[in-house]
């Protein structure tokens, strides 16, 4: 007999138990929500001190230093093409790996390990930013809101 699995941070969605789902670490850029595979993060943290690195594109925010290792900060919001984030601001970071090297993405705050179903997801919807839809999977439709599903790969091509 199937039960229904909730959650203190419900989404809405009927998750029922024994069904095939996809776990996402979610996170806000402005009011929208962000997911990224669950196996695709390394970390979560709030960087304290983050260095330059002179000539990188404006996204690369620059390098910390994560147990001995140097990590290239990305800041998704100038990624995403929206303004820059305060200086004074304390924004939390998602680290995730791409061709054997760690980034941290700065993102405006984590939210919580997600599993959806998979008969939820749907594909770009057309009305979703043509910038964001490049560096989009797909969405979910939660209630009250709409996750997108970032390509980690693409989001980090800093060519593209």
């Amino acid at each position: 007999m199937n039960q229904l699995v909730e959650t203190e941070h419900s989404t809405g969605s009927d998750i029922i138990a024994g069904e095939s789902l996809d776990d996402f670490v979610t996170f806000y850029i402005k009011d929208q929500m962000f997911g990224i595979p669950v196996l695709k993060v390394q970390d979560i943290l709030q960087p304290e001190t983050i260095a330059s690195i002179p000539l990188a594109p404006a996204e690369v925010k620059g390098s910390i230093n994560l147990r001995g290792r140097i990590v290239t900060v990305i800041d998704v919001r100038v990624r995403l093409g929206l303004d820059k984030r305060a200086k004074n601001d304390h924004s939390m970071a998602v680290t995730v790996e791409h061709d054997a090297d760690l980034y941290t993405l700065l993102v405006d705050k984590v939210g919580d390990v997600i599993g959806l179903s998979k008969k939820t997801y749907e594909d770009n919807p057309s009305t979703l930013d043509p910038l964001w839809r490049d560096f989009a999977l797909g969405v979910y439709r939660l209630e009250g809101q709409l996750m997108v599903v970032l390509d980690v790969d693409r989001l980090l091509d800093i060519r593209s």
